[in-house]
């Protein structure tokens, strides 16, 4: 075999022009799919970053129904404390989850004295909160950064619209479950930016003024947003707690809690979707040129060797030997266009990372992008142009070996 591979080598050296053209439309392959997967890749991390870390979380638990209500914002479906006590035992028994956060979500009317609009209300634990979704300071634009009693935080539409600034006192009026109408004055001690636009009416208040704007005589909440250590584990920790909340049946031996990771509770990750679709794409398109180009070098390589083919027929070579000769000459290129390309791509995106490139996201500006590949990633590309490589060299070696000699012998 060694033989075998020598012969090959020096061979694809009798045409280095071909070879190297060959060669190097392997490793632009090859590096622009590695730049790609990382360029695309930091994209997708900062983007879910940026909606997980601003307002989902990584995973969220309600109330069996909750989620298919969520427009509504029921506060009939809501988590009693009896519920509560049984998932946060759940929670601390995952060491994967870093903090969590109980929320109050109603909807109510918002007044300036002079006019009068709908909002979105978020009753929480600032301290709570902050640690579960640590970019909410980075979203309040104009005021305090932290939240206390009797305080509200609005977002930038609402206080646009209603020409309500930092300092101002509005009013909150919101009806109970029970049906009764409640309201309370707040200062508004900051104002929020939506984390993909100017759209969104979530503003947020200490879950003590929720509790006396709906008139709860226990805290009764709508959800438990969860921040895990590492957001790799996020299935893992979503069928461990699963697994354990399923086992809490109500009277009609239904599941009382249902839990859902972000990526089925935000819209974006259909975009998250397509990013790892079109990274499959261009994939694809890296094994067709690699397919292409072998497979021609390697017709190309057994019509101008004819000669030489029937000449080593004829003096006893076997057609297994033959068929391995050009199999190794394709396997010669597919190694070598991988391993310049996978060095070539790891020094752009190397590039890439001391640039200190940014590009922005809905309102937030600023984000540096910092491509990352990793090991796993770059044996699979490369693992993959080699067997193509093998896979495009089969068809011409099988020509190759089952050539008559004497037929060989006459080509012209």
């Amino acid at each position: 075999m060694y033989n075998l591979f020598k012969i090959a080598i020096r061979n694809l050296l009798r045409y280095r022009r071909r070879t190297l053209l060959t060669a190097s439309l392997i490793m632009v392959g090859v590096v622009f799919v590695l730049v790609f997967m990382a360029v695309t890749g930091s994209i997708k991390s900062l983007l879910i970053g940026q909606i997980t870390d601003s307002m989902l979380g990584h995973l969220q638990i309600h109330k069996k129904g909750y989620v298919a209500s969520i427009d509504n914002l029921p506060l009939t479906i809501t988590l009693t404390p009896k519920a509560m006590q049984k998932i946060d035992k759940a929670i601390k028994d995952i060491p994967e989850i870093e903090a969590y956060s109980t929320r109050i979500k109603f909807g109510g009317l918002f007044s300036n004295f002079v006019e009068t609009t709908n909002i979105r209300l978020n009753g929480i634990v600032p301290e709570l909160e902050l640690k579960t979704v640590p970019l909410l300071p980075a979203r309040i634009i104009k005021g305090e950064k932290t939240l206390k009693k009797g305080d509200i935080l609005i977002p930038e539409l609402l206080a646009k619209g209603m020409k309500v600034t930092v300092g101002d006192t509005v009013v909150v009026i919101a009806t109970n479950k029970d049906g009764s109408v409640n309201g309370k004055p707040f200062r508004v001690s900051g104002i929020l930016e939506s984390v993909t636009g100017p759209g969104g009416r979530d503003g947020y208040i200490h879950i003590e003024d929720a509790m006396e704007v709906l008139r709860m005589d226990q805290m009764e909440v709508s959800e438990i947003v969860l921040r895990l250590k590492d957001f790799a584990t996020l299935q893992d920790v979503y069928e461990s707690l699963m697994n354990t909340l399923s086992q809490e049946k109500n009277e009609a031996g239904k599941p009382v809690f249902e839990v859902h990771t972000w990526e089925k509770l935000s819209p974006f990750y259909n975009i998250a979707r397509m990013i790892d679709i079109m990274t499959l794409f261009i994939k694809i398109m890296l094994i067709a040129m690699v397919l292409v180009s072998i497979m021609n070098v390697m017709i190309m390589a057994v019509y101008e060797r004819m000669r030489e083919i029937g000449t080593i027929s004829a003096i006893g070579t076997m057609p297994g030997k033959i068929l391995s000769m050009f199999v190794l000459e394709g396997l010669s290129l597919g190694i070598f266009g991988a391993f310049i390309g996978d060095a070539i791509g790891c020094i752009i995106i190397y590039i890439l990372n001391i640039s200190h490139i940014t590009f922005n996201f809905g309102r937030q500006t600023g984000l540096l992008l910092a491509p990352h590949i990793g090991v796993a990633d770059i044996l699979m590309v490369s693992v993959t142009v080699i067997v193509v490589s093998v896979a495009a060299s089969l068809q011409p070696a099988f020509k190759a070996s089952r050539m008559e000699p004497i037929d060989a012998l006459r080509h012209v």
